[in-house]
């Protein structure tokens, strides 16, 4: 007879001794990897939580200053109104202290119902007796509402943002409106409050977008006023949408972004910080877990490598002894007694018998199980579940069918006049009947007490109506209470002709139901609710 296997063979501490080995370094791999990629997530994660926490927090920030903004023009406004006999220099006086007093507006001036400023602070920006004919200042102007526009480039040249509050009469005469302005790439009030630190020393910082994505604020002003709605976080901004998420920036640079909406002005605040930083700390990290564990992974694997090569010690006694006893060695009778027992070849085929019979045991249990779990004990109707799953299965396959809830009529009353006994052989002969009114590919469920509901694929409306007046009619004329007419009432829907809703298609049916109770009982009704056939 010839070998099975020629060659060198491998003993068995050796083969032993190299799986646990490669178990153990697997397994530190494993480790390593993993608790790599799950550090990379929580940190960036953390990254994106904290950001979205000062972009949330500089967003209040920025509301309220808008608020308080917005509150003194009004203030103003309030003033001018009651006092409108004021000359053009006492108006301006009150705007010279408000711009000074609040530092809230680069400037402000009153600008007259025709366009032409007449007073602005301070005097320096030299604007007095212009007029505005166009632009977004005369947008607002016109608009008579209190508005802040986006950004532009105004008569003095410069790129501004403008609050304005609309100037009224005593007698409701529109006399113009009190602007404040906002000088974009000068020192504003905006950089008081977002402060001179928008840069930190792992790259993180922020900056403020228009509603039309143009660049109010950002650590390099020479970008002030550049559009940058390509950035996918801006774009989210100029939806109203709050968030975080790992995107690309404008540059191609990845970056752990975080942004809030300010909702008073409509603008929206981004903190992001440079995905490669989040790496760089990820790799210091990684290097310093590996420090950390690469000497309780090598006690560990000698430690492996010791208890793998105790375990092999009988089994390679035992071959050796074998072998000498193949060799005719002299060998005791009692061990040889021993080694004449079968070993593993007679194990292995019992054991796998053994297994093959457990499996056929607990498949033929679980066939039992699920069909005891999708299966209505008194009808052996299919139940609620297995309604469920046959529902699920034809949704997602967009399959085209009707529904059917049937309830019996006045079943109470059977109940309480014949016995609930007798209302269990009525569903069961109910059940029996629809059994043999539907084809073969239908499908017919007890959905609960005396409701039932039918499934009939590729059928509309109207072939759903037949089979339903087919089983109104049988039922009628079927002795399923002796001594008593028993009828059923029908609602019916389609799918997804009316609609491509589970939820809706049963509403439907159901509706269609109860309005067959409400007129009468013993009647179909189809639902003409949802989408048009």
């Amino acid at each position: 007879m010839k070998p099975l296997f020629k060659g060198r063979k491998v003993n068995l501490a050796t083969l032993l001794t190299s799986l646990v080995s490669a178990s153990v370094i697997l397994t530190l791999l494993i480790l390593t990897v993993s608790s790599y990629y799950s550090s990379k997530n929580s940190l960036a994660t953390t990254y994106l939580s904290l950001n979205y926490s000062k972009a949330e927090k500089m967003s209040h920030s920025v509301d309220s200053l808008f608020i308080s903004m917005r509150k003194s023009l009004e203030t103003t406004v309030d003033f001018l109104e009651e006092n409108e006999g004021m000359s053009d220099q006492e108006i301006h006086e009150n705007l010279d202290l408000l711009q000074r007093s609040s530092g809230y507006f680069n400037s402000l001036s009153w600008i007259d119902e025709t366009g032409v400023i007449r007073a602005i602070s301070p005097n320096s920006i030299g604007l007095k007796g212009e007029k505005i004919e166009e632009g977004s200042a005369k947008e607002a102007l016109d608009a008579k509402q209190p508005g802040l526009t986006t950004p532009y480039t105004g008569l003095s040249n410069r790129l501004i943002i403008l609050m304005s509050q609309p100037l009224y009469s005593k007698d409701g005469t529109y006399r113009g409106m009190i602007g404040g302005t906002i000088f974009l790439q000068e020192q504003n009030v905006l950089n008081h409050l977002l402060g001179n630190d928008a840069v930190e020393q792992n790259g993180s910082y922020y900056y403020v977008v228009g509603p039309a994505g143009t660049l109010l604020f950002h650590p390099k002003s020479e970008k002030i006023g550049e559009n940058v709605i390509e950035n996918p976080v801006v774009r989210q901004l100029t939806q109203g949408k709050d968030g975080m998420e790992l995107i690309t920036n404008t540059e191609g640079i990845p970056m752990l972004a975080a942004y809030s909406n300010v909702s008073e002005a409509g603008w929206g605040i981004v903190q992001q910080t440079p995905y490669s930083f989040a790496e760089d700390l990820l790799i210091d990290q990684f290097l310093q877990m590996l420090k950390n564990l690469l000497l309780p992974s090598l006690l560990l694997l000698l430690f492996s490598i010791f208890i793998a090569r105790r375990l092999a010690a009988p089994f390679t006694h035992l071959g050796n002894l074998v072998n000498g006893l193949a060799e005719g060695k002299a060998v005791s009778r009692p061990l040889k007694d021993n080694l004449m027992k079968p070993h593993w070849n007679r194990e292995a085929d019992i054991l796998t018998k053994s297994v093959a019979i457990a499996f056929e045991i607990l498949e033929r249990n679980n066939q039992e199980l699920t069909h005891s779990a999708l299966t209505d004990a008194l009808t052996g109707l299919p139940n609620r579940r297995k309604l469920e799953e046959v529902l699920e299965g034809w949704s997602s396959q967009n399959r085209h069918f009707s529904l059917l809830i049937l309830d019996i009529d006045h079943f109470k009353s059977i109940n309480d006049s014949f016995g609930h006994q007798m209302g269990d052989q009525a569903l069961k002969g109910l059940a029996e009947t629809l059994q043999t009114l539907i084809r073969n590919t239908d499908y017919c469920f007890r959905y609960g007490g005396e409701e039932f509901v039918l499934l009939l694929p590729d059928a509309d409306r109207l072939a759903a109506y037949q089979v339903a007046e087919k089983i109104r009619k049988e039922v009628e004329q079927t002795l399923l209470v002796p001594g008593r007419i028993v009828t059923v009432s029908i609602g019916i829907s389609e799918f997804p002709t009316q609609t491509e809703s589970l939820e809706e298609l049963f509403r439907l049916a159901d509706t269609a139901l109860y309005q067959s109770k409400d007129e009468g009982r013993n009647r179909i009704t189809v639902s003409s609710s949802g989408n048009p056939s």
